[in-house]
């Protein structure tokens, strides 16, 4: 049996049942690791010793029967997870050097259930950006095709689902950081109800947006993953104390009444816009037939104030992010430029060399919106725009249980494609940057191929909190697709 290939869901129960070992599985997906991402480029860094000694311990749980259904898994984290004692770079030069001194707390979580970590995966530098071209040590490509980007920012994430080089992956979600990678690389994404998964540990880009959540191979293992990582958390001032349940409910609801009483909402803001790939297109209208077989009912509804998301949510978040990133000046830790001429000579050549283009960019619009006179023109009236969104999708709210939409406008695009025209690139999240401007769930979930064999992804969003019918149609969606081949031969 070639063990790389089971779902997170079966590769734990054989190991509760003793059939393979951890130690197997860890060393299987180092091999893999090994021989394939020296072209894919999906880790920034993979400790093999120290995945095989956690490998180890969690052999000698599941020997003592003293384990959970997470001990002995491999999971890889996006490069912006505080780890203790494993470096944390955000892709970026500037923490080129940086090793935190504690966990985040979903890794926090992932130790106390003995989850193996077996690396932290590229990313777009500081999870700005859309095809991980934005990394400052690599681009990663795309398992299934190597000329094209996988997505971004958690493209590594993506890319080393998809490759199968570890069980499942922990991601972040600004503006469709989760799902749009997960769509490009055939993989499910959920980004979670801002506030349902603690962000304590999470090197923030804009904080009013930022979620964690995972990316795994099926929707049962991001139902999983939602058991381990949510739950409120009193070091995150941002985290919600709503009771949690258990995720995998939403598996249970679909095989007893398929999606028999869900009213599912197609946005018509959404289809009129420009753009859209004739292979999206076919793809969406499959699944918006194949939900209503399964005993949805479709209405159309409409989210008003759709042309204004991007405008909106490239002033906001470029505001929080000039605000976070202000501490990165070369005193307090990371990068620190030499021979400079003086103390402020050194701020200006550290930020300078430290950070890459797209994020100086970021810092410059952000710190320019934020500034004496532009305050209220730019930053006031984005935020005024956000409240009218959040409005819009709480109408809609009203009469469907999920909005269905494609992820993306096209499937993944070819490396240097898109680097050199930003707004363009900024355009391809426009169908994912109004769950984080809502701050509601969202979940991206395979559902077909482009002609020219790449993945297609479906996007869902519900209600806040309301994470459980994400999970019931995903599964419904995903169960009664069949895809094959569902991943890349390497």
């Amino acid at each position: 049996m070639d063990l790389h290939t089971l779902s997170l869901a079966r590769a734990a129960r054989m190991l509760g049942e003793k059939k393979i070992s951890s130690t197997e599985l860890t060393r299987a997906y180092l091999d893999r690791i090994k021989t394939h991402d020296r072209t894919l480029n999906s880790f920034i860094t993979a400790d093999a010793d120290a995945a095989l000694a956690q490998a180890a311990a969690a052999d000698d749980q599941i020997a003592s029967n003293n384990h959970t259904p997470f001990t002995g898994i491999p999971m890889a984290l996006k490069d912006l997870l505080c780890t203790q004692g494993m470096r944390t770079t955000c892709g970026s030069k500037i923490l080129d050097n940086f090793v935190p001194r504690y966990d985040a707390t979903v890794v926090e979580k992932l130790r106390q259930s003995h989850s193996v970590i077996i690396g932290k995966t590229n990313m777009d530098e500081f999870a700005m950006g859309s095809s991980t071209e934005n990394s400052a040590y690599f681009p990663t490509r795309n398992p299934w095709h190597v000329d094209y980007v996988p997505g971004g920012s958690s493209g590594g994430s993506a890319a080393a689902v998809a490759a199968q080089f570890c069980s499942a992956a922990l991601g972040s979600d600004t503006g469709g950081s989760i799902r749009q990678p997960a769509s490009h690389c055939g993989v499910v994404g959920l980004k979670p109800t801002y506030g349902r998964v603690s962000r304590y540990g999470l090197v923030s880009y804009a904080s009013s947006l930022d979620q964690i959540g995972p990316i795994t191979r099926t929707v049962e293992d991001a139902a999983l993953m939602m058991n381990l990582i949510a739950g409120h958390d009193p070091k995150d001032s941002t985290s919600a104390p709503e009771p949690v349940p258990d995720f995998t409910a939403g598996l249970t609801a679909f095989d007893k009444n398929g999606l028999k009483g869900m009213t599912v909402g197609i946005p018509k803001e959404y289809l009129d816009m420009p753009g859209i790939d004739p292979d999206v297109r076919a793809v969406f209208d499959n699944v918006k037939t194949l939900m209503e077989s399964l005993g949805a009912t479709i209405q159309s509804v409409s989210l008003p104030h759709t042309d204004y998301v991007v405008a909106a949510y490239y002033i906001i978040a470029p505001c929080e992010a000039s605000s976070n990133l202000a501490r990165f000046d070369g005193v307090k830790y990371g990068f620190r430029a030499r021979d400079t001429a003086d103390l402020l000579d050194m701020y200006k050549q550290t930020k300078s060399t430290g950070f890459g283009p797209e994020v100086q960019r970021r810092i410059i619009i952000g710190t320019y919106a934020l500034s004496a006179g532009y305050y209220d023109a730019y930053y006031g009236k984005a935020s005024q725009v956000r409240a009218l969104i959040m409005a819009d999708f709480a109408k809609a709210f009203e009469t469907c249980d999920i909005l269905l939409s494609p992820v993306a406008p096209t499937p993944a695009f070819r490396i240097k494609e898109k680097i050199d025209d930003p707004l363009t690139m900024y355009l391809t999240d426009i169908f994912t940057l109004s769950a984080n401007m809502a701050a509601v769930p969202g979940i991206s979930v395979p559902a077909g191929f482009s002609a020219t064999g790449l993945p297609i992804g479906v996007q869902m969003m519900a209600g806040r909190f309301d994470e459980l019918s994400l999970i019931r149609a995903g599964y419904g969606v995903e169960k009664s697709m069949n895809l094959e081949p569902r991943f890349p031969d390497m």
